[in-house]
């Protein structure tokens, strides 16, 4: 059978991408998912139903790609943990609803991409959720997203403070860090509902699987998109042991911002001399294919809390984050502070995932720390191919602080945090620091070499096939996310974002995406 639309990757944005496809019963779609597809909500395991544990992020998990890449040159590899699952990283993550912030959207036009302005984008936000909370003109009602801020139950000590330090040194509160403005401190959002992590598989594809002309497949690998004559005719996949092709009209990459930039490689479309590299015949030069490459970091303070003192909070109780505007930036909210327990809230958190347990001799349990997010980073990385297997996953460097002003920030953030630790706000909460030392924070070569030694990271990453004009010589995809001199193929995942939202978050801009790019994919 020939498809209309051929989606690889059953992710945040290719779940969503099909489920408003399928609407039309004219178009007929097949959803490709290399993980395990869990048509039926009673059959979710616990890891991916559940949004207090993160043990679906661990290597040992089926339920993500386990794979190996570079965040500083100092860490080496580290494990990356990439959804394989249906929904992919939205069944996996940490539910945060934060969307990226107007400028974002309004800088990405000024690029070169005028679709992707934020009065033409935020329609797409409304249409995508069901805020619990906020009903106005930059929120949604109806959508099948659920949104809320937890803010019913006891704070915990260590969020009431760092909300007091942030109040002492003069910034306000904001009552909706979605909205317009969302300087200040203000409540996290959410996609946790009655503790069940609401991915875009729940929300989005469930509710579309009864249409005939929708099919959705797990367990299936693709290895490349094949192209004739510059035109994308369909995928070649494997399955249940057997390699055969797949037919149609168009084909849309969903898999991610590490794995889209693979299988385009693998299809002949990249960087010239990659290709070269391992063998694969060039079919169309992309020198950006896999370049521009963003992620989240975050440096972190640690901190013996007083006996007596609360480090988690009730399941409804806020979780306070800090955006702000660092020191000389012409950027506004490119920083974040908040505040988290060493031992998440989430008592089956895997220890170590995506930060160093930096306790010393103290109990965990015993430990917190106030993290410093780099919202807006000016340094990127990159995806390369390391073979021509399919199956061998491709290098990637996120290639941390190398930017003097990514380092410069982070430095000041994590100084900014230790004034917020020796407050009054915190007199009665904190015992004592536990890092950095005293002798760290006296140097700043050796205070950039402990935040690098001790950085974590996030599954934010994006960028890889960036969306652009055809006077910018690293664009991927043109805005409408059609790769350029290639007809018919499609990029609709965080890899077209041509840089990373400042919020500290990147689910509600992936799910934003698939919402957005409905109009250009369908067939005419």
């Amino acid at each position: 059978m020939k498809y209309d639309v051929v989606i690889v990757g059953g992710g945040a944005a290719g779940s969503v991408l099909a489920s408003r496809l399928a609407e039309n019963a004219n178009t007929s779609v097949l959803l490709l998912e290399a993980g395990t597809d869990y048509p039926d909500p009673a059959n979710l395991p616990d890891e991916i139903k559940f949004g207090n544990t993160s043990y679906a992020e661990s290597p040992d998990s089926e339920h993500n790609w386990a794979l190996r890449g570079i965040i500083t040159e100092e860490q080496g590899e580290i494990h990356v943990a990439q959804g394989k699952v249906i929904g992919g990283g939205s069944s996996i993550n940490g539910q945060a609803m934060q969307r990226g912030l107007p400028e974002d959207f309004d800088s990405w036009s000024a690029m070169g991409n005028d679709e992707w302005s934020y009065d033409k984008i935020l329609p797409f936000f409304r249409k995508c959720e069901r805020d619990l909370d906020i009903k106005d003109d930059f929120h949604g009602t109806d959508g099948p997203m659920p949104v809320r801020r937890r803010q019913s139950g006891p704070l915990s000590d260590i969020q009431k403070a760092f909300h007091a330090a942030c109040m002492d040194a003069g910034y306000g509160v904001v009552e909706d860090t979605n909205g317009a403005n969302p300087s200040g401190v203000g409540v996290w959002p959410s996609n946790n509902l009655d503790g069940w992590r609401m991915s875009a598989a729940i929300t989005h594809l469930n509710p579309m699987r009864h249409r005939l002309n929708l099919t959705v497949r797990g367990g299936v690998f693709v290895r490349k998109v094949l192209i004739k004559d510059l035109k994308a005719v369909g995928v070649e996949v494997e399955s249940g042991g057997e390699v055969f092709n797949v037919e149609a009209d168009r084909v849309v990459l969903s898999a991610g911002a590490l794995k889209s930039p693979h299988l385009l490689m693998l299809s002949g479309i990249g960087p010239s001399d990659q290709l070269q590299q391992f063998g694969i015949p060039l079919v169309h030069e992309l020198p950006g294919v896999g370049q521009n490459l963003f992620n989240h970091l975050s440096a972190q303070i640690t901190f013996k809390v007083k006996d007596g003192m609360t480090l988690t909070a009730d399941a409804d109780a806020a979780r306070f984050c800090l955006h702000y505007t660092s020191a000389g930036s012409s950027e506004v909210n490119d920083m974040l502070l908040r505040t988290t327990p060493m031992v998440d809230e989430r008592p089956e958190r895997v220890p170590g995932l995506r930060t160093k347990f930096l306790n010393g001799e103290v109990p965990p349990d015993r430990v917190a720390r106030i993290s410093c997010t780099l919202g807006l980073p000016d340094g990127s990385g990159y995806v390369k191919l390391a073979s021509a297997d399919p199956a061998v996953q491709p290098a990637f460097n996120y290639r941390y602080l190398q930017h003097p002003n990514d380092i410069r920030r982070v430095r000041e953030g994590v100084r900014m945090a230790i004034s917020f630790l020796e407050s009054n706000a915190y007199k009665d909460v904190a015992d004592y620091r536990l890092h950095p030392t005293d002798d760290i924070l006296a140097d700043d070569a050796a205070l950039d070499l402990y935040i690098r030694q001790t950085v974590g990271t996030a599954r934010h990453v994006s960028g890889t096939c960036k969306m652009g004009p055809d006077s910018d010589p690293m664009a991927v995809v043109d805005q409408y996310c059609s790769v350029k001199g290639v007809e018919g193929l499609s990029v609709v995942d965080a890899s077209v974002m041509p840089r990373i939202p400042r919020s500290g978050g990147a689910h509600a801009t992936v799910l934003m995406i698939g919402e957005r790019a409905v109009e250009w994919i369908a067939p005419a």
